[in-house]
């Protein structure tokens, strides 16, 4: 099973740098999140780069985030046909979408049907992410639609995002087995606690069962790649980034392999 590495992981560094990062520490391959930054769009560059540090890419995150909602302009269909088409220039087989704001209620309305449409054009599986629900008091805010949980939405495809489980308070080894087949991509991160923010951290320094999603990963047929999609930008140091990704690394192999972290 691969374990790759979110370009995410990085920020505030940039693409190529999460490049370098994954050859120098050994990750097996690249999830390239689409944001402002040139290089997260160019299929060309982002070939060279994988080329020179034998690096393939495996996924494209596309730019769903409310920080990345000009990126491609505004029309939700065209950010993922662009997403798709950059995933197939580069090889790879995943794009991983966000479910719908609540607001934008046409592309919402149209999320499931649009997706099953979509699906068939090529070799690319668009697999929704779980988010979260957001919390105004003590009232329980959906900021997404149809569902911020791909188990109760009607998709072939499911991003597993570990952090995010945290953050709705989900059983998140219950929500693996749910998606059973449709189950396509995993977001390996870790997290302490119901609500904002969204930590993602190193697994293994938060509550969630890490170690346990990991083993039964390896033991239930799931045949995509594990993504680190961890947050290093409160690193004080370039070293110490390095070496929280080379934590995550070792820790999910050896969990894995069914072995014990340090």
């Amino acid at each position: 099973m691969q374990v790759a590495l979110s370009t995410a992981s990085v920020f505030p560094e940039r693409a190529p740098d999460a490049f370098e990062t994954a050859a120098r520490l050994g990750y097996d391959a690249i999830e390239v999140m689409v944001t402002a930054d040139p290089v997260s769009q160019d299929a060309e560059v982002l070939r060279r780069l994988s080329e020179y540090h034998g690096i393939p890419v495996v996924a494209v995150h596309a730019p769903n985030l409310l920080i990345t909602q000009r990126v491609w302009g505004r029309d939700p269909w065209g950010k993922l046909e662009k997403s798709r088409d950059l995933a197939e220039a580069l090889g790879a087989k995943v794009v991983v979408v966000h479910p719908p704001f609540r607001w934008q209620r046409e592309y919402a309305r149209e999320f499931e049907e649009g997706l099953a449409r979509l699906t068939p054009q090529g070799n690319v599986a668009f697999a929704v992410e779980n988010l979260y629900p957001l919390l105004r008091g003590e009232t329980e805010v959906g900021a997404y639609a149809p569902h911020w949980n791909p188990v109760e939405m009607d998709c072939a495809h499911a991003t597993l995002d570990v952090s995010h489980a945290a953050v709705s308070d989900s059983d998140v080894l219950a929500m693996a087995k749910q998606l059973g087949a449709r189950l396509t991509h995993v977001h390996m991160g870790d997290g302490t606690k119901p609500g904002l923010p969204d930590e993602h951290l190193v697994p293994g320094r938060g509550t969630q069962p890490c170690a346990e999603l990991l083993g039964w990963l390896a033991s239930s047929g799931y045949d995509g790649v594990v993504v680190l999609e961890v947050s290093t930008h409160r690193a004080p140091t370039l070293g110490d980034r390095q070496a929280d990704l080379a934590e995550s690394l070792e820790f999910t192999r050896q969990h894995l392999a069914g072995g014990e972290a340090d």
